[in-house]
């Protein structure tokens, strides 16, 4: 391996975005074998850093695509790795990781179930979730009382919030979805909203500004990633290496072609059957068994029985031998 600067390794490895190691090297909090770092150092494979108590290897980067799960968070839990309060993370159920760790796409805040996406490479979810790379984010609201067209033009045109101007990219009303399939309308309403940014609770603000109240919100869509209905609160599914390329793009980031996915190849055991028994016609039986085709299972060694093949003696051929015996 070739040496690199500690961010760009320590990055890659998922500690965190560069912009963040960056920061945390100012402030002290990484020593490299045992010694603190500056800004731009040079490490190579095999060196050790140490951060925050965690002892993390530079490994050296595999020709691999990064890996990246969907995973549907539901309300209740927290998007902090950590929480002081011991509330279920969204990192709980995510799969083990080698020499590195998840790191979560953007944020949804407790009482926001849905879509969050989560990467083992820290250069990606940096470009997923900056603003310059304009990535939609799309929300099911479920809204107290019926959007006025006023409102709804205000939202698409912007509203001023205490953090700056924001605006919906699209909304899509969804009466189907207003009754919750008992055939009656009551006072929710259901609509899709599109962001191409992800401020802090920013859908709820938004929607309070025109003087409407949210009372369930879910993302289901991020990039190119949409959240199917198979996917139940809780689960989570890892993507493809096709699906990864698209959202990478969609980041104007481009992976060689011959990169493979980074999912890991899990091991196939095949159980090994008991071999048949042997016939009690004699020792040609066992010997035909052990030579035979082993590929040969249940119903096709049935077959190979009824047309009177080796492993199984005729019907009473023993028998014949010991009357014969008798007689002379």
């Amino acid at each position: 391996m070739s040496k690199e600067r500690i961010q760009k390794a320590l990055a890659r490895q998922g500690l965190g975005s560069r912009r963040q190691i960056e920061g945390w090297i100012k402030e002290g909090l990484i020593k490299l074998n045992g010694v603190e770092v500056e800004l731009g150092q040079l490490v190579e494979n095999g060196d050790t850093v140490m951060y925050s108590g965690r002892k993390i290897i530079v490994r050296d980067p595999l020709p691999t695509l990064p890996r990246v799960l969907m995973y549907h968070k539901p309300e209740g839990e927290v998007c902090s790795r950590a929480d002081p309060q011991g509330r279920v993370t969204i990192f709980d159920k995510s799969p083990g990781l080698k020499h590195s760790r998840w790191i979560a796409v953007g944020r949804l805040d407790i009482n926001t179930s849905g879509l969050i996406l989560l990467t083992d490479n820290g250069d990606l979810a940096n470009k997923l979730m900056h603003p310059s790379s304009q990535l939609q984010r799309e929300y099911a609201v479920r809204v107290q009382g019926k959007a006025s067209a006023a409102q709804l033009k205000q939202l698409t045109h912007g509203v001023e919030l205490e953090d700056g101007r924001a605006r919906f990219e699209d909304i899509m009303h969804r009466p189907a979805d207003d009754d919750n399939g008992s055939g009656k309308r009551g006072m929710n309403h259901w609509y899709h909203v599109v962001l191409m940014e992800g401020r802090n609770r920013e859908v709820r603000r938004m929607w309070e500004a025109v003087n409407l109240r949210v009372s369930r919100l879910m993302r289901v869509r991020y990039g190119s990633v949409m959240m199917k209905k198979s996917l139940r609160p809780g689960q989570y599914r890892e993507l493809d290496a096709q699906e990864v390329r698209e959202l990478a793009e969609l980041a104007d980031i481009t992976y060689a072609n011959e990169l493979r996915s980074g999912i890991p190849v899990r091991k196939s055991f095949r159980m090994t059957k008991h071999k048949p028994a042997a016939s009690r016609g004699g020792s040609g039986g066992r010997a035909d068994n052990r030579t035979g085709d082993r590929t040969t299972h249940g119903r096709s060694a049935k077959r190979a029985e009824g047309r009177g093949g080796a492993g199984k003696s005729l019907p009473g051929a023993g028998r014949r031998k010991v009357s014969r015996e008798k007689r002379r």
